[in-house]
Order: C-alpha cells, then sequence, then structure tokens
C-alpha cells in the first residue's frame, strides 16, 4: 500500500527560476528594458546636442529659400524655391533613375540570361564574360567608367555624332527630339489609355480561349495595333496638333530638342548594366529550375525551341525568378545614392546640400530613410503582388 501511494504522489516541480516559461518572460523583459533605455539615452544624448548648439529641431525649415541651383531637374525648379521643393526634385530624380534602371536591366538580364543557356558556343561565351565581369567589380567603379571613359571622351557639340530622328550626341549629353503638344493633343493620350486597356482585354479573352480550346490568338500583332494605331487615328482626327521640336546644331552648342545630360546618362547605363548581370544568373538559375521533361514533352508536342522557351520554361521559371529579382530591383533603388560621386542630383545630393545650409542633420537623414524606406517597401509590394499571380494554386 505504501509503495501503491508513493507512486500516485504528484511529481515535485522544479524551481521557479528554472522553469522555462518564467525564464523566457524573464530574458524577453530584460531585452525590452535594455532597447528602451538604449533609445532613451541616444534621443535624450541627442536633445542636449542640439540644445548646446542651438540648433531648433522641426520641419520648419523646409519653408525657406533654398539658394541653390540644381543643374538637372524634371519639375520647375529655381534658386528661390524652398528646401522641400529641392528635395522633391531629388526624390523624382531618383525616381526616375530607378524605373528607367529597373525596366533597362530587367529586359538586358533575361536576354543575358537566356543567351547563357544557348547552344551557340559564341553567344553563350559572350554572355558569360559579361556576367562575370560585371558581377565582380564594384558599382561605383562601373559608373566612373561610364562618366570618364566612354560620355567624357565623346566629341564636343560642334563635331556631335548625328543619329538617327534627328538627335545628337556629344559630351553635353544625348540630345533628341522633344514633342510640343498643340490644342487637342489630350485625344491621344486617351486613345493610347484606351489601346492599353483594350489590349489587355484581348489578351485576357485569347488566353481563356486558348485554355478552352486550344486554339491560340496573335495577341501580340494585335496588342501593337491597338496601342500605336489608335493614337495615330486621334492624331488624324484631332488635326494633327502634336509636333516635334528638333535639336539644331549652333556655333558652340546644340540648341532645341530635349537635353538628357551626362550624369543622368552614366548613372542610368551602369546601375542598368550592372544590375543585368545579377539578374541574368537569377534568369538562367529559374530556367535550370523547370524540370527537363517539360522541353521534351513541349518539343514532343510539336512545337519550335522558340515557343517552347516562350509558352513552357519562361512562365514555370517567373516563379523561382520572381523572389530573388524584388531583391535586385531594391539594390539598384539603393545604389542610385551613388550618384553623388558624379555630381547628380538625386534624393542623396540636393537633401545633402539641404543638410549643409541648415545644420538640420536629424530631419534630413529622416527625410532620406523614409524614402528610401518607402520605394522599398513599395517595390516588395508590387513584387509581392506578381509572385502571388505566377505562384501554383493547388486544388
Amino acid at each position: 500500500m505504501a509503495s501503491q501511494e508513493i507512486l500516485r504522489e504528484e511529481p515535485s516541480r522544479g524551481s521557479f527560476i528554472n522553469d522555462p516559461k518564467v525564464r523566457g518572460i524573464f530574458f524577453q523583459a530584460v531585452v525590452v528594458i535594455v532597447l528602451v533605455a538604449l533609445v532613451w539615452w541616444i534621443v535624450q544624448n541627442t536633445i542636449d546636442n542640439l540644445t548646446r548648439l542651438r540648433i531648433a529641431s522641426g520641419f520648419g525649415f523646409l519653408r525657406g529659400r533654398a539658394g541653390f541651383d540644381i543643374s538637372d531637374s524634371a519639375i520647375a525648379y529655381s534658386s528661390d524655391s524652398t528646401y522641400g521643393r529641392a528635395i522633391l526634385v531629388g526624390f523624382i530624380n531618383t525616381l526616375i533613375v530607378a524605373v528607367t534602371g529597373i525596366i533597362t536591366a530587367t529586359l538586358i538580364g533575361f536576354i543575358l540570361g537566356v543567351g547563357r543557356l544557348s547552344h551557340n558556343w559564341l553567344i553563350r561565351k559572350i554572355c558569360t564574360v559579361y556576367v562575370e565581369v560585371f558581377r565582380n567589380i564594384p558599382p561605383l567603379l562601373v559608373i566612373f567608367f561610364w562618366y570618364s571613359g566612354v560620355l567624357s571622351v565623346l566629341p564636343p557639340p560642334r563635331e556631335s555624332i548625328n543619329l538617327p530622328f534627328g538627335s545628337f550626341l556629344n559630351q553635353r549629353g544625348f540630345y533628341f527630339l522633344r514633342p510640343v503638344w498643340g490644342e487637342g493633343s489630350w485625344l491621344i493620350l486617351v486613345a493610347l489609355l484606351l489601346g492599353i486597356a483594350m489590349a489587355w482585354f484581348v489578351a485576357r479573352k485569347a488566353r481563356q480561349r486558348q485554355m478552352a480550346t486550344g486554339q491560340q490568338f496573335p495577341v501580340f500583332w494585335t496588342s501593337v495595333a491597338l496601342i500605336i494605331g489608335l493614337p495615330l487615328l486621334a492624331y488624324a482626327l484631332s488635326g494633327f496638333p502634336l509636333s516635334f521640336d528638333y535639336p539644331k546644331q549652333s556655333t558652340f552648342n546644340l540648341t532645341g530638342g530635349f537635353q538628357v545630360k551626362p550624369e543622368f546618362l552614366s548613372l542610368y547605363l551602369a546601375l542598368s548594366f550592372y544590375t543585368a548581370a545579377f539578374i541574368a544568373e537569377i534568369v538562367r538559375a529559374g530556367i535550370m529550375g523547370v524540370n527537363k521533361g517539360q522541353t521534351e514533352a513541349a518539343a514532343a508536342l510539336g512545337l519550335r525551341p522558340g515557343s517552347v522557351l516562350r509558352l513552357v520554361v519562361i512562365p514555370q521559371a517567373m516563379r523561382i525568378v520572381i523572389p530573388p529579382l524584388t531583391s535586385q530591383y531594391l539594390n539598384l533603388t539603393k545604389n542610385s545614392s551613388l550618384a553623388i560621386a558624379i555630381g547628380y542630383p538625386d534624393l542623396t545630393a540636393t537633401t545633402g546640400t539641404v543638410l549643409n545650409q541648415t545644420g538640420q542633420a536629424i530631419e534630413c537623414v529622416l527625410i532620406m530613410m523614409v524614402v528610401y524606406l518607402a520605394l522599398s517597401l513599395l517595390t516588395s509590394a508590387i513584387m509581392n503582388v506578381v509572385n502571388a499571380r505566377m505562384a501554383l494554386v493547388e486544388r
């Protein structure tokens, strides 16, 4: 009986301190207290330093007169504009570099990624050399290469290189025709938007038809006809309101047209070609991740190699490509801050100038952090939506 009572007794609990749940709560509380104390110390130290230096905190300085010029601005700006507008100019310039660089790097990267798997020995080796060269040198060096090694050695304006469509290339940048919109030209924009919407509708219906019947529809040429044909029709019906201002050579410079300055060109080309090397490896890995049986099955159905790649391999490879592709887009956006090395007025350069003139270091750094964070989060959100649409749906 005594032995049975001993067996029925509940096991004695360990010490309160040795309880895993208690230890977990204790250490988490300690970490939170340390973090709060660290943040409080940093904030208090910052406030004391600002008070000692007699620097007023807040964002009221953004309404002050900037007093400096910006060489490249997509919106109206002068030295009489405010600091806030100067920072806005830098933000827009950063956005332009990021968007154009992402589009160009994606196109070049996909071509190189496919080229690395080409059966043609020469194409495969050229793509391999390109990828290995650009992947193993710093992006700042690539920027200097385009700025000092390519664009700066171009001929002066008097000896500009003539390019198609009345454009010119020289040391001062790339000059091309500038559209001049007349009365009623808004119809052209409406027709363009309508053409894009109709092309999307046709592509969706064509896909549904192909899934139901197996019959294909010439979506590409139909889309081209809609996107180009409708604006041309609106251009004619509205009385040809669109004209073009062509650049013209003068004694010392070019006049008219639209100028893309060498600082933007070098940054845009450098980031595009540099990021394209990484995108090429991502695309190559994605294609190689598709089961070889998919290619063999498509070939057995009589599809040509180009159709196999476009209709079978690439759509499946995109599920592997998109997640790491997002990281490269984020890297390109953040690498645009290297523009300060060649004098391109991006967000970092313009905000840095504002910081030097006002001494509002905390506010200026906070603005840059928030803007780059917002751009990164927006890019990630867009790519997450694309990734969700491309993901396999289990039934």
